[in-house]
């Protein structure tokens, strides 16, 4: 286990988040996944943010993440869904069609803390989400 450091502490906090898009509309495939990956590879060093693992499903992502302990987590989501929002609507136009009005990412979002479950379990499980619905 590699232990991150700055001036003042050591720590090792990863995260789980999952973002669901508004109404579980079907708009992700390959190519809007992709995407959305880039807008949030852009963001996060803002944010001390570093991304371990992506994937998604028809209607949902899953995130894997490193923070720093001054990282403040709601900020940056926030942020992340409403640049991301606004670029995949821009970039996508067909997305629109799937959207109930301009709604892209669900109010709410599901984060997680990885302290009950070893890091590479929930890897495994990223990796593996919508691997049913893609065959």
């Amino acid at each position: 286990m590699k232990l991150e450091s700055n001036h003042h502490s050591v720590f090792l906090m990863h995260y789980h988040l999952v973002l669901v898009v508004k109404y579980r509309r079907k708009v992700f495939d390959d190519t809007i996944s992709n995407r959305a990956r880039e807008i949030f590879e852009y963001i996060a060093p803002k944010y001390g943010i570093t991304l371990e693992e992506w994937n998604h499903d028809v209607d949902h992502v899953h995130v894997l993440f490193r923070a720093q302990p001054k990282t403040e987590l709601s900020k940056f989501i926030n942020a992340y869904k409403s640049a991301s929002s606004r670029l995949l609507k821009q970039e996508f136009p067909g997305i629109r069609r799937k959207l109930w009005k301009e709604y892209f990412w669900s109010r709410s979002f599901c984060l997680l803390t990885t302290g009950g479950a070893p890091v590479e379990v929930i890897r495994k499980y990223i990796e593996n989400q919508g691997e049913k619905s893609r065959t």
